[in-house]
């Protein structure tokens, strides 16, 4: 939750001021990920089609993927020859950190209540430090809803890395057809999470949200593994994206609001680094199934994964504080 910072900081705003300059952090925001989404889509539309050109089958297109995980990971920044999309995104992400750097508060948490107070003289967490990442994973409640996150979210994410490949292959989809398809994706995720999940957070517990995500995962897989056609999946999209968009945003307060502030950071980092860590591991994994299984492998094991996992979320006692996390 974006806060008031302290007064006289580079890019911070007092609390006299708070309401006009959190709207335009917020919207900056939005911009910023919306542009730098853009530019990641627009490799991730071609990139299938290319490979396919070159003669790659779905096995080495996820070595491919993995390869980018692996690099995404690491975060280590990796130029390649300029295509006009290379070259727009180059400068788009250019543009994009000079506006984060000159525009974005240096401090966006506020003090909260339900926050742990940082002792007093206590180093600041480090990405890099494992000691810490390991202090904060074993805090009270943080790593049984970690796990959740990474496990109930992986089947899922072992579809979308393979998504391009299936579109191609199982639905028999050109480039242009491929596209609709993601801007629809796109467009229903822009209204689930920014709306459908901001009403629901306001009526019902993170706990609840989060087991009724792993629910429809369970109910998605089962139609995953019985769709033929392009018309199945944009079916199963909603329930399928809702459950992502409500997995992420739940566990991100969850996990953000169950440390203090100065390590607010450090958690938003591990929770960011599911996904290229999805993206090293996932093409692989997902290659090799769909070549010898097929696409009804993936909805098999989002079933079997996320069953396991509500059964845990039923014994396990989660926060019930009706507390807003859209």
């Amino acid at each position: 939750m974006l806060g008031a910072g302290a007064p006289g900081a580079r890019g911070q705003y007092s609390r006299g001021t708070g309401t006009p300059g959190r709207l335009r952090v917020i919207v900056l925001t939005y911009v910023l990920v919306a542009l730098e989404l853009t530019c990641l889509f627009m490799r991730f539309s071609i990139l299938p089609y290319l490979t396919r050109q070159l003669g790659l089958d779905s096995v080495a297109f996820g070595y491919l993927q993995t390869t980018f995980g692996v690099l995404q990971l690491l975060g280590g920044p990796l130029f390649g020859r300029i295509q006009c999309p290379a070259f727009v995104a180059l400068v788009a992400s250019l543009v994009a950190a000079v506006l984060s750097f000159t525009c974005i508060p240096t401090s966006t948490k506020g003090v909260s209540a339900n926050a742990q107070a940082t002792p007093p003289g206590a180093p600041k967490a480090s990405i890099f430090d494992l000691k810490a990442i390991s202090r904060l994973l074993l805090q009270p409640g943080v790593l049984p809803v970690f796990l959740v996150k990474v496990v109930s979210g992986f089947p899922s994410g072992l579809f979308l890395v393979m998504f391009s490949i299936i579109s191609m292959d199982f639905f028999q989809l050109d480039a242009a057809q491929a596209g609709y398809l993601t801007s629809f994706f796109g467009v229903l995720q822009m209204v689930i999470q920014g709306v459908v999940i901001g009403w629901l957070s306001s009526h019902f517990s993170e706990g609840t949200l989060l087991r009724a995500s792993v629910l429809i995962f369970i109910a998605v897989g089962v139609a995953m593994a019985l769709m033929s056609n392009v018309l199945h999946f944009c079916l199963l999209m909603p329930g399928l994206v809702f459950s992502l968009c409500a997995l992420n945003v739940v566990t991100d307060s969850m996990l953000t609001k169950a440390v203090s502030a100065s390590d607010t950071g450090t958690m938003l980092g591990l929770c960011a680094s599911i996904q290229p860590l999805t993206r090293t591991v996932g093409p692989t994994v997902g290659g090799l199934l769909y070549r010898s299984f097929g696409v009804p492998v993936f909805g098999h094991v989002q079933f079997a994964t996320n069953v396991l996992v509500l059964l845990v979320l039923w014994r396990q006692p989660l926060p019930q504080k009706r507390d807003k996390v859209g």
